[in-house]
């Protein structure tokens, strides 16, 4: 358990360092725009997000990152230029403004967290519950944490 927990820190640490990395590779390809909106019970801090495919979600940086601020209790963040395929989104709170997702000693998540189709189960979030199709249709979804 204590494996999984830790293997999960580093990954959402990665990712989330590398999502706005990201971001400028895809400015220039064409595609849809996803827009996620986030209920949030407290404007502290900001949700960080990161788009992934199959191959690259919770094993390597993301295709993409956003982040926002939050007002009147909610976040608002857009991926842009995605093209057609099958993605899945992970997002956090970052209440402390560190950038990366903050941890109790024994491994649990002290920041609230949240994966598209907002299925959330115990230990790290899976592939088969997060994925979800891109067309050339743009997106809206909301992502609860």
């Amino acid at each position: 358990m204590k494996t999984i927990i830790t293997t999960l820190a580093f990954l959402l640490l990665v990712a989330f360092t590398n999502a706005q990395a990201n971001l400028a590779t895809n400015k220039d390809a064409s595609g849809t725009t996803i827009t996620i909106t986030v209920p949030v019970k407290s404007e502290k801090g900001e949700i960080i997000a990161a788009l992934y495919n199959e191959e690259t979600f919770m094993k390597a940086a993301p295709l993409q990152g956003a982040t926002s601020e939050i007002k009147d209790g909610k976040a608002l963040l857009t991926f842009q230029n995605v093209t057609p395929g099958t993605y899945g989104i992970t997002l956090f709170h970052d209440t402390n403004g560190n950038q990366q997702m903050d941890f109790e000693p024994n491994g649990m998540p002290k920041e609230n967290y949240g994966v598209s189709n907002n299925v959330m189960s115990f230990g790290p979030p899976q592939w088969k519950d997060a994925k979800f199709e891109v067309t050339a249709e743009p997106i809206e979804m909301e992502i609860i944490m």
